[in-house]
């Protein structure tokens, strides 16, 4: 999974971080820790990552997280509203500069035609600046949906960045 693309994109982030002075932190669902885990597999990555948050049930994104119960179940998890309140959550809770958040279904099961396998809402916070959001379908199995999650990730803080 952390194939060395990947890996040389985190360096890449990391680096853009530090030289900017800003910290970073990670709400996960689908992919299950993969972001936090890229950037911590670099040396010198403590300088930038603050937290990463695995909140793959809808209680530990309510717990953890703060996002509203009420929010969940009426957009469901996997959401761009409940992406946007993660990364709202990583940020306020972490102290970070920038969160980067993610929710979806990597399967092979659990789909529905409204909200199918490979869909992944995204969600990139940066402390003064708002959030943005991405709505993506991935295609492919479940570790290449997992992969590209994580590079729709880093490439959304890079936008954040400007």
């Amino acid at each position: 999974m952390l194939d060395e693309a990947i890996l040389a994109e985190a360096d890449a982030l990391l680096q853009a971080l530090q030289s900017r002075g800003l910290t970073l932190a990670t709400a996960e669902s689908c992919t299950g820790g993969l972001i936090a885990a890229a950037l911590t597999a670099i040396g010198g990555s403590s300088a930038v990552v603050l937290a990463g948050f695995v909140t793959y049930s809808n209680g530990a994104k309510t717990s953890m997280l703060g996002v509203p119960p009420e929010t969940i179940e009426r957009v469901g998890a996997v959401s761009e509203e409940v992406a946007r309140a993660m990364a709202e959550g990583a940020l306020a809770r972490s102290g970070a500069s920038i969160a980067l958040s993610c929710t979806g279904i990597a399967g092979p099961g659990g789909g529905s035609s409204d909200k199918p396998v490979g869909l992944v809402h995204l969600g990139a916070a940066r402390a003064g600046h708002g959030i943005i959001h991405s709505r993506r379908i991935f295609l492919g199995d479940r570790s290449a949906i997992r992969a590209a999650t994580v590079r729709e990730a880093f490439a959304m803080a890079h936008s954040l960045l400007g």
